[in-house]
């Protein structure tokens, strides 16, 4: 609702101006006072204006007819490409999750593999809607990049793997030697940092992408290589013989891993976040993608019953239908179900839980509620 604000301005022009410039306006000798109303519209107290660029993310993506999502290609459970060109990993079926909560339809999705160094330009290019590629959030990357990150979907640090047989059973032992690292990462500035704080020479051997800087470690052209602790134990189990090399026991940095989206737009950003936050809400409450029907058709509890959309308008509120966490719950999964379909106990890349387990079970993921 708005209010209508007057605004009156009283232009006293005197007779002989307006007979200096030809005009007759004049009663009687005496000047002529001319009154101009002015309507303007302002929006009544409390209202809110949405900012500039707000909705223009979705609204490009529903007329496109799928979401553009940078991923990774080349690391196991988190984003990767089998032999017969599919797309897995936990950073994919975000992606998923979010074309469901959308389109309620989750192979409404368009993976584009970007690598480390051109991943940042792609998302403020445009030519993707949405970065989910085990990218940590950080200060500089959060200001000075054009991005928003949304809640962590994987709690993580960064490792170092050495040969088993090397004889290298710490950092120290790393003295002069040769350590394989992917360039355009924080993972290279950590081990800078950290080396440095340990007063250990060392010499990086730099290299553009995943494939490329594991590739040299197993032809021996470095003495150990790292990344994240998820990358080493995923790519371990694509090496000629995983048994044959071991991931130290330290952690060198924090390494909060999530999506990305651009500034500019808080509708986009309250929708990739809260797709985030469906998937944990889904686990905490105990739905699945095969009981959530049921739950559904029995749900009393107002909480469930608002993330299922069944009462509150929480999708309209998102700019999406109101069935946007039941379509993200039954057509990708809770949080476990996304976690263990790719780390889970029973896949090759699998990691225990630990900080990635809900708040209830002593990790670190909580959920809002959804009211």
């Amino acid at each position: 609702m708005r209010k209508t604000l007057w605004i009156v301005s009283l232009l006293l022009v005197a007779s002989f101006v307006l007979a200096a410039c030809g005009g007759a306006s004049t009663t009687g000798g005496e000047p002529v006072t001319v009154v101009e109303t002015v309507i303007v519209e302002v929006p009544a107290e409390g209202a809110v204006v949405a900012p500039s660029g707000y909705g223009v993310t979705l609204e490009t993506v529903k007329a496109r007819g799928n979401l553009i999502c940078g991923v990774n290609s080349q690391v196991p459970g988190f984003g990767y490409i089998d032999a017969d060109g599919n797309f897995s990993g936990i950073d994919v079926d975000y992606c998923r999750a979010l074309a469901a909560a959308i389109f309620g339809d989750a192979n409404k999705v368009e993976f584009r593999p970007v690598t480390a160094a051109e991943r940042f330009t792609a998302l403020q290019s445009g030519e993707i809607d949405v970065l989910s590629r085990n990218t940590t959030w950080s200060l500089v990357r959060d200001t000075e990049l054009g991005g928003n990150f949304t809640a962590t979907t994987f709690y993580d640090g960064q490792g170092m793997m050495v040969p088993a047989d090397s004889g290298i059973n710490s950092l120290q032992d790393l003295a002069g030697g040769t350590v394989c690292v992917q360039t355009g990462t924080t993972t290279e500035l950590n081990l800078a940092d950290v080396m440095s704080s340990l007063g250990i020479a060392y010499t990086p051997a730099v290299y553009e992408d995943a494939d490329s800087t594991f590739a040299a470690y197993a032809e021996e052209r470095c003495d150990a290589v790292t990344t994240d602790k998820s990358g080493l134990v995923s790519r371990r189990t694509v090496l000629a013989d995983p048994s044959a090399h071991v991931i130290l026991d330290v952690t060198m940095s924090k390494e909060p891993l999530g999506p990305m989206v651009r500034h500019g737009d808080d509708q986009w950003f309250d929708i990739a976040q809260w797709t985030v936050f469906a998937m944990i809400a889904g686990e905490e409450f105990g739905i699945t993608s095969a009981n959530v029907d049921s739950v559904r058709s029995s749900a009393t509890a107002p909480e469930v019953m608002r993330l299922l959309g069944l009462e509150g308008d929480m999708g309209l509120k998102l700019g999406l239908n109101n069935d946007w966490g039941y379509n993200i719950i039954k057509l990708v999964g809770n949080y476990e179900e996304v976690y263990n379909r790719s780390l889970g106990p029973d896949t090759p890349t699998y990691i225990p839980r630990g900080y990635n387990s809900l708040y209830t079970e002593g990790g670190l993921l909580y959920a809002p509620p959804v009211r």
